[in-house]
């Protein structure tokens, strides 16, 4: 048993209940600002045309920048243990920004009209599936791992697509797109619930931040990746 800050007791199961509610809050916060942030510097380059031949159609900054993600992504999964919490959101945020870069030519390829019609169809799968994350009582360890073997699978298909250039093999690899990062976002929303009543939010500020910083990132990429996968279907070509 515990007392909370107004002097009620509470069983341990609420007090897990409750930091883990509070956790979860802080990831969504920081998934949210990564994702405004991709949101504006996309529509800040796909507006200017200075910046679309600078980022965009210069092929070395393109890649150099695609090479700089990816990095960054494998970088902050491996170190964030031993970087700063400071450290940890900087690299966040400027993988968002340089996220956001090479999505801008989706801005230029795609009506306004469709690439909001999706993202709010994204979101909307996106919540249903966290809520289920949130509230269902099975273990979806096993799902995860099962996503995780298709994700790369998909990617193996992606490499290969590139050489053959098959439209049907891009639709294909699109629909498993949806099926994967919709049942990657139940996996990582549960186990994001499940490390804020494991105790993280006595760990510490730093702790904290770091933690909410990997969970956003984990749920930045499946929403950011279901998205681009919905737009193949749903998205209408200028």
């Amino acid at each position: 048993m515990f007392e909370n800050g107004l002097n009620r007791t509470i069983t341990v199961s609420q007090a897990e209940t409750q930091a883990s509610t509070i956790f979860l809050a802080k990831v969504f916060n920081w998934m949210a600002i990564g994702l405004g942030l991709t949101g504006l510097m996309a529509f800040l380059v796909a507006n200017s045309e200075t910046a679309m031949q600078i980022f965009i159609f210069n092929p070395m900054m393109r890649w150099g920048i695609i090479i700089a993600e990816l990095g960054l992504v494998f970088y902050l999964s491996a170190r964030v243990t031993r970087l700063s919490a400071p450290v940890a959101t900087a690299l966040f945020l400027i993988y968002s920004a340089l996220n956001g870069v090479t999505l801008s030519v989706i801005l230029r390829i795609y009506t306004s009209t469709s690439v909001a019609a999706t993202f709010f169809i994204t979101a909307g799968m996106f919540g249903a599936m966290a809520i289920y994350g949130m509230v269902t009582k099975k273990d979806l360890s096993g799902l995860g791992s099962f996503m995780f073997m298709g994700l790369v699978g998909m990617i193996i298909a992606s490499v290969v697509n590139i050489f053959l250039q098959s439209s049907m093999m891009a639709w294909i690899v699109s629909g498993l797109g949806v099926i994967i990062f919709t049942g990657l976002t139940a996996y990582d929303v549960q186990k994001i619930t499940q490390i804020g009543a494991s105790g993280i939010m006595q760990q510490g500020e730093s702790a904290i931040r770091k933690g909410a910083i990997m969970g956003a990132l984990a749920l930045y990429l499946d929403f950011i990746n279901l998205f681009l996968s919905l737009l193949q279907f749903l998205g209408n070509r200028d």
